[in-house]
């Protein structure tokens, strides 16, 4: 298995493809090389790499950020595990949300774009990224896909992040608030041993919390835990299936978008 010289991601060469609809761009990164010689001769390139292409992502992540405000866009980076429920998450939020704040989706997956067809059923503007064997998304990537979304109406930019605990905690793509997504069925102690991706949250999500019983979660472990690693972050309880718990997370982004004075 080759690694990724930046975030230890299997990664090989390739194709960044961005599309939405029948749009077709195509993003070469030329971010993740792979050293010819072995760490022996070379002991310091990996970090010389690591340290060059977290300076540059933050530069284009910047520049996004001055791009989201200049167009009145509340900004949500979205990241979890596989299979935590993040896309039904984002749907339902779409679906409910849309008629008083249009939102657009930018999706990054490995492969496939299932993901984006079945967010399209919100009547939301989505953007796929296909990002091949590259483990997160990267400001760069965002920044491109924006130009396959119409912003003139929308207010609330989610950005569906590849599914991963470790790797896309390292890149900001110019959010305003990070969202870390875990389900019930993960566990209690997801945020002690990812505490990187939960410390830099702005607001914790705990999904599916209609089966919490049935799967056996301590709520007040997983709490206390979440607690322990991000402190400031604001949790929500939530059952992207049954709604509950979608009311109050509502009405937090709607305040939050308030107090940016984003109109």
């Amino acid at each position: 298995m080759i690694m990724c010289t930046n975030c230890g991601c299997a990664v090989t060469p390739g194709t960044i493809e961005i599309h939405s609809h029948d749009h077709h761009d195509h993003l070469h990164t030329h971010d993740h090389h792979h050293d010819q010689h072995s760490d022996h001769e070379h002991p310091h390139q990996t970090l010389t790499i690591h340290e060059a292409i977290l300076s540059k992502n933050e530069r284009l992540a910047e520049r996004n950020r001055g791009f989201f405000w200049g167009k009145g866009l509340f900004v949500l980076n979205v990241l979890s595990s596989p299979g935590s429920g993040k896309t039904a998450f984002i749907e339902r939020a779409l679906t409910d949300i849309n008629s008083y704040l249009p939102g657009a989706v930018i999706v990054g997956d490995l492969a496939t774009d299932n993901d984006a067809q079945r967010l399209r059923r919100s009547g939301a503007q989505v953007v796929q990224i296909t990002t091949g064997n590259v483990c997160h998304l990267e400001a760069d990537m965002v920044a491109k896909a924006l130009s396959e979304i119409n912003l003139d109406s929308v207010k609330l930019l989610i950005i569906e992040n590849v599914g991963n605990l470790v790797c896309p905690a390292a890149y900001d793509l110019g959010e305003n608030q990070r969202i870390a997504l875990l389900s019930v069925t993960e566990g209690e102690d997801k945020p002690l041993k990812y505490p990187t991706l939960f410390k830099t949250a702005d607001v914790v999500i705990i999904n599916k919390i209609d089966i919490a019983e049935v799967v056996g979660f301590d709520r007040e472990l997983a709490l206390n835990n979440i607690k322990k690693i991000v402190p400031q972050a604001r949790i929500f309880e939530v059952s992207a299936k049954t709604g509950v718990g979608m009311n109050e997370w509502y009405q937090f982004l709607e305040q939050q978008i308030l107090e940016l004075k984003i109109n």
